[in-house]
């Protein structure tokens, strides 16, 4: 295989782990219409033959099994074409302490917003990988090594110096890719725009135009993660982006709304519920199966209303599937959680438990996930099995996290609230009311976020496992906890910590007016949320920063850090993007003891 056949890929999916030790990853790649299929091999064995997951106009998708045995420590494996293009990534040892970096918002919505950057669209990614893999430690076209700062030179000698990467894992928290674009790229859609709100509801999609949504959907993944402009990949000056981050760490991914369009979901009833809407989330809903969660098209159900006769369909209700028995036949099904209509996926890796909510497939204006998706976020966390509990008791569960697209804990503007509730109504290509609209602090979902805090908090009491929040959407970095107001101090399990990180490719907020929204925010800040009689939810001031909320793009890792006890503490490190450099900022969790 030409390295020109490659159309998208390697992209690199995390499974699970698998009986007899096994780390379970898939790699995804596109062709060119005509190209045989490539072997691979893995770790120096050769993998089985790959899976096709999409044929489209004569270009093929395949899923290949690159998945390795966990050994007694961790070890960097190499995969790829025998004798031809290769890759590594970085298998944990048996202890199973991942080290996960976590990113969201990986695109734009307009591309004018990009020119308020002062550095490369790629520059956070840059850095992500420069801290992740010693090899790339020169910059793209550049003669010399760039310096390591304090924080990279903590992990020399107990990472790098011995040959291996930084991250096991990659969580992408949702915006992987931007749909925005379909509103001028497709002419329909830009005529549509502009039609009365009326006409918009009433638009018929012909069979002409639902072929050039579903091409677009399709179209725009390998555009984005593999752009023809960029350096091929066996030349020293290949770009460090998305791409390259994909290609070497395995991923856990979760949509959010610009995986669809903007603002999916936070529509009105009757928006959300027509023809055009619909078909957009279909194909959507297609395209993200395949190549973020790596599944065949064939094998995706179609979404059934449940809603009961007589019931409004303000909130969608669909019939929850059983994920287990519809990809039965895939031995690397991704752990997605049964009876439940959304995505949402859960993993159990040594002392972390991992549950990534779908925030989007149910949502709508008054609701963020369906009843039945509830029911089984609360039933497997209520299954996790804690430290000191079985015949092994130093490898039970100490930490949960739960990836929520959009911060759980962040600053409440009830007064733009109120008046983008009254006059925001529907604008597709204006997205401060949806943005608002989406948060969990909002007037219309704060039952909801009342529900999240009392269901993770019962895992914390009962369970002790220390649960913390991670999120993004927002475009800033910012720190936050939730808790118990009615305890004393010395019940720490109510403690919750939410950790957010956005953008690593999306500008925050540097205009004028994004400067005075961001006083505006840092403001309402200070004053802690109570949510009830028992819950309060408070932004603390972000650590290393003189304010509650930080306006630069971002990543963040999280580590754990094994005690002598066996205990092991999250690090949560988040590197933020200055005019020059970039700022280290860490928090650091206990368990629960």
């Amino acid at each position: 295989m030409n390295e020109k056949d490659l159309v998208l890929g390697p992209v690199l999916s995390f499974r699970g782990t698998g009986k007899g030790d096994t780390w379970r990853v898939t790699a995804l790649i596109g062709l060119k219409a005509g190209v045989e299929a490539p072997g691979f091999q893995v770790d120096g064995k050769a993998c089985p033959p790959p899976q096709e997951l999409l044929l489209t106009r004569g270009e093929r998708y395949l899923r290949y099994d690159v998945s390795c045995k966990v050994l007694k420590d961790e070890r960097t494996v190499n995969y790829g074409i025998p004798r031809g293009l290769t890759w590594n990534m970085t298998v944990p040892g048996k202890d199973l302490r991942p080290r996960m970096a976590y990113v969201s918002c990986n695109g734009f919505s307009d591309p004018a917003v990009m020119r308020k950057i002062i550095r490369t669209s790629n520059a956070v990614w840059e850095d992500l990988l420069y801290s992740h893999d010693r090899t790339l430690r020169r910059a793209p076209g550049a003669g010399e090594v760039k310096l390591l700062d304090k924080e990279q030179l903590w992990h020399e000698e107990r990472i790098h110096a011995r040959g291996l990467q930084r991250f096991h894992l990659m969580l992408m928290g949702g915006d992987q890719i931007y749909f925005d674009s379909i509103w001028e790229d497709v002419k329909a859609l830009r005529q549509w725009v502009a039609m009365p709100r009326q006409a918009q509801l009433d638009f018929k999609v012909t069979k002409p135009l639902e072929r050039e949504i579903e091409a677009y959907y399709l179209n725009l993944y390998k555009q984005r993660w593999l752009p023809t402009e960029r350096q091929p990949w066996s030349t020293t000056t290949a770009a460090l982006d998305a791409g390259a981050a994909m290609a070497s760490m395995p991923t856990i991914m979760m949509w959010d709304d610009h995986d669809i369009f903007d603002g999916w979901g936070s529509y009105s009833c009757e928006m959300q519920n027509c023809e055009l809407f619909q078909t957009l989330f279909r194909h959507a809903r297609r395209a993200f199966w395949v190549f973020q969660m790596q599944h065949a098209v064939a094998d995706l159900p179609k979404l059934e209303d449940a809603t009961p006769m007589g019931f409004s369909r303000q909130d969608p209700i669909f019939k929850p599937i059983l994920w287990s028995k519809v990809l039965s036949k895939d031995p690397l099904a991704l752990p997605l959680l049964d009876n439940q209509p959304g995505f949402t996926s859960a993993y159990s890796i040594g002392p972390v438990a991992i549950v990534a909510a779908d925030l989007r497939t149910e949502r709508s204006r008054t609701q963020v996930m369906g009843p039945d998706t509830w029911r089984q976020i609360k039933a497997w966390t209520g299954n996790l099995k804690p430290r000191g509990f079985g015949p092994q008791p130093k490898n039970g569960c100490q930490h949960l996290l739960l990836m929520s697209s959009v911060p759980v804990v962040h600053p409440k503007l009830p007064l733009a609230e109120l008046f983008l509730d009254k006059f925001g109504q529907d604008h597709v290509t204006d997205s401060n009311a949806d943005d608002l609209k989406d948060h969990w602090s909002h007037d219309d979902h704060e039952g909801e976020r009342k529900r999240l805090l009392e269901v993770l908090s019962s895992v914390a009491r009962d369970k002790k496992i220390r649960v913390s929040l991670i999120s993004g959407d927002v475009h800033v970095a910012a720190w936050g906890t939730a808790y118990r107001r009615d305890l004393p101090a010395s019940e720490t399990w109510s403690q919750m910590h939410q950790f957010t990180s956005s953008a690593v490719v999306h500008p925050s907020l540097m205009g004028v007016t994004e400067r005075l929204f961001l006083a505006w925010l840092n403001s309402n800040a200070k004053k802690p949320q109570n949510i009830d009689v028992q819950y309060v939810a408070e932004v603390m001031t972000f650590p290393g920063h003189d304010a509650h909320v930080m306006a630069a793009r971002n990543w963040l890792a999280l580590e754990l850090d094994p005690g002598t006890a066996g205990e092991c503490k999250l690090w949560a490190s988040w590197r933020c993007e200055t005019e020059t450099s970039f700022s280290n900022h860490l928090v650091a969790v206990a368990p629960i003891s």
